[in-house]
């Protein structure tokens, strides 16, 4: 395994069960990260997410969009004509 500077295992070596939940700990202690971190610390982290996020998107990159996420979901929502067909 490719260790980047104490910074884990490179994404693209996980596992998809692994990736997910290396992702799944970085949201759980995001807010903690965000609000009680040393800068680098918040930084590490930052990279991290994004290191694993991106190799998600690589793997998935037609993953499913649900459509009440969409600006023309919210807007339907707004308006109560439901969501968009």
């Amino acid at each position: 395994m490719n260790l980047e500077a104490n910074r884990g295992v490179d994404p693209a070596e996980l596992a998809d069960e692994d990736l997910m939940r290396e992702l799944g700990h970085l949201y759980e202690t995001r807010m903690d990260a965000l609000r009680h971190a040393a800068d680098q610390a918040l930084d590490e982290h930052t990279h991290r997410m994004t290191q694993l996020e991106e190799e998600y998107l690589l793997r998935h990159p037609d993953r499913e969009v649900d459509p009440e996420r969409l600006r023309e979901g919210a807007r339907a929502r707004e308006t109560g004509a439901g969501p968009p067909r």
